[in-house]
């Protein structure tokens, strides 16, 4: 038995099963609720707006592709002052999804086939089952591998006291004499 992942703040299930000839425009837009799940879900102190327009689209012959981007404007704690810094995010959104039952899908793992990957490239497919994918989750992930990991206030610096060398302590002065070295 498969274990639920936890349910995205932002989830959308889209049934990929019978998908327009021109894909599937969704778009969410994060209420108030959702957009605090979020900042709690990512560490931040505020997500003051969310924003995921996505297509979805049939891929080859039964594979799924998600494009679109994800925007939003979120408050962080600084790591040096933990004043807070604002951030827009402004990602491109891009994945491809094939079922798990799929020939596609299994022939480079199994067949001993081999399997190309441009690091610069779009991600090798993941898979799904059943007819839907949660395109919100998927939104979600890009959203939180684009917020910075180290927040800095402009000016912020580590060495928060100053250029000045620090005052030596009577153990240095002492080691400084004994080695003789002034």
């Amino acid at each position: 038995m498969k274990h639920a992942e936890p349910k995205s703040p932002v989830s959308f299930i889209a049934n990929v099963a019978r998908l327009p000839q021109k894909g599937l425009p969704v778009v969410i837009e994060a209420d108030e609720r959702q957009r605090a799940a979020l900042a709690a879900e990512c560490d931040l102190l505020s997500v003051e707006g969310y924003r995921a327009e996505l297509l979805v689209t049939s891929w080859k012959r039964n594979g799924v592709k998600v494009s679109g981007r994800v925007e939003a404007d979120i408050t962080q704690a600084c790591i040096v002052t933990l004043d807070p810094v604002t951030a827009h995010i402004d990602e491109p959104v891009e994945a491809l999804f094939l079922p798990e039952q799929s020939k596609l899908g299994r022939e480079g793992f199994e067949g001993g086939g081999e399997i190309i990957i441009d690091a610069d490239g779009p991600d090798s497919p993941e898979t799904f089952s059943g007819d839907t994918i949660d395109v919100g989750a998927l939104a979600e992930q890009f959203f939180g591998l684009a917020i910075d990991p180290y927040p800095r206030k402009p000016g912020a610096a580590l060495d928060a006291a100053g250029d000045d060398p620090p005052e030596e302590s009577e153990f240095q002065k002492k080691l400084r004499s004994l080695l003789g070295k002034s």
